[in-house]
């Protein structure tokens, strides 16, 4: 299967109820439009809802950075695209830029760290090899896009933010290349409930 590079599969338009009282649209509603986003992305790559329903797992967000550009207002619609940059047995980063969709003006980005879970444990553990496969298919197509701007990671697709901890770059698809250590947030992978071994 060939992905489009970047995915862009979601649009939808600024409701009333997001404005707030400096009239534009609440910085929440940014990142519950990049959770839209997420929602058309991850059947792509066999996860999301109906994976949840059928096999109660699911993925979490650990890590997210938002970034604003631009004010947006009631009726404006916005679409999104989404850059993979890089994933292993557990994880997933990516890149999310809110597009407008009529003036093709960049609005804001959210960078997103994810870790696949067992919601009976709620314990990390790898991805069906089904999604991992994906995955790799969707690398194919997103390795080669230039590195988003706006986000924290640097070249090689890591989060280098305070409490982060080095970890193994066994498998980890995109940073492999760059020589850098992968980095993933410390709770995520030591705390008791969290455990990725």
């Amino acid at each position: 299967m060939e992905f489009e590079a970047p995915i862009s599969r979601w649009r939808e338009r600024v409701l009333p109820e997001w404005l707030d009282y400096n009239g534009h649209m609440n910085v929440a509603y940014f990142v519950l439009i990049f959770d839209h986003g997420t929602d058309a992305f991850y059947p792509l790559v066999g996860l999301g809802k109906p994976y949840r329903q059928r096999t109660g797992k699911s993925t979490f967000a650990v890590e997210s950075h938002v970034t604003y550009q631009k004010e947006l207002s009631v009726n404006e619609e916005v679409k999104v695209t989404t850059q993979l940059l890089g994933f292993d047995d557990k994880r997933i980063h990516y890149f999310h830029t809110m597009w407008h969709a009529e003036k093709g003006v960049q609005m804001a980005t959210l960078e997103q760290l994810a870790l696949h879970v067992d919601l009976t444990t709620r314990r990390v553990e790898p991805m069906p090899e089904e999604s991992r496969q994906l995955l790799e298919q969707m690398w194919r197509s997103h390795s080669g896009l230039p590195r988003p701007e706006g986000g924290r990671q640097r070249d090689g697709g890591t989060f280098e933010a305070a409490g982060l901890r080095r970890v193994r770059r066994r498998a980890f698809r995109g940073a492999a290349d760059s020589g850098r250590d992968i980095v993933a947030p410390e709770a995520a992978c030591s705390h008791s409930n969290w455990s990725t071994a």
